[in-house]
């Protein structure tokens, strides 16, 4: 398989890109984003796109891969409706609709978020636009499109988040995340976990797919049967 990662800076995608040169299927594995990875592969190629709001400036090395990561995401703290809306919706569906007319049988894997609003009528402006953004998606042509609504995330081998706020949180929380894995295992995902089910999702079938994190869990050791 040959992809390409969005966000593959920040904790998930770095999770998604390592299962990714782990496996063998992946022949070829692009990253694309602001600022460059320190890790190299021979897998591993990189696309610096300093505004991923012109997508279009590098439409000739977005063609022939069989599935994208879009691991990209931006917090909603402080921020007004009209700016996250730019950054989560305007953003992702600039960047999938490109992907969709350039390779249409590509299977499109989107992060989102537990508590995601589909009716786009919710109190909670994140979540509104989190729906309008999966509910566009939606209409796009790909082959095949798979939304992903985790919840608690425990970051595994190394890996960090690229916001000071939540490294300190998965530092002080790490014993209670722990136990909560232990507990609740069909809850609580792990960043390896996620990029598992991401190559599965690749392997899967055709259609639209909404999945919770105990979905994503079984996502990880079985793929959805082809169509």
């Amino acid at each position: 398989m040959r992809i390409v990662i969005f966000g593959a800076t920040g904790m998930v995608g770095q999770g998604v890109l390592r299962e990714c040169l782990l496996d063998a299927d992946v022949e070829q594995v692009t990253a694309v984003g602001r600022t460059p990875l320190a890790q190299s592969d021979p897998k591993l190629g990189q696309v610096l796109l300093a505004d991923l709001y012109q997508p279009q400036t590098i439409v000739e090395q977005l063609k022939g891969y069989d599935a994208c990561f879009f691991c990209l995401g931006m917090s909603s703290s402080g921020k007004s409706e009209a700016i996250y809306r730019r950054e989560t919706y305007d953003m992702t569906l600039g960047i999938a609709k490109l992907l969709a007319a350039q390779s249409p049988d590509m299977t499109f894997t989107y992060v989102s978020g537990a508590g995601t609003d589909s009716t786009e009528k919710g109190r909670v402006m994140w979540a509104r636009v989190k729906g309008r953004t999966e509910n566009d998606l939606q209409k796009l042509p790909f082959a095949s499109l798979y939304l992903f609504r985790p919840g608690i995330i425990v970051p595994l081998h190394g890996i960090e988040s690229k916001t000071a706020s939540y490294r300190i949180f998965y530092r002080w929380s790490k014993p209670v995340l722990n136990l909560a894995r232990k507990l609740f295992p069909q809850q609580v995902l792990t960043t390896e976990i996620l990029g598992k089910a991401m190559l599965n999702a690749a392997r899967g079938g055709k259609g639209r797919y909404i999945l919770e994190s105990k979905d994503i869990n079984l996502l990880a050791v079985t793929p959805i049967i082809k169509t």
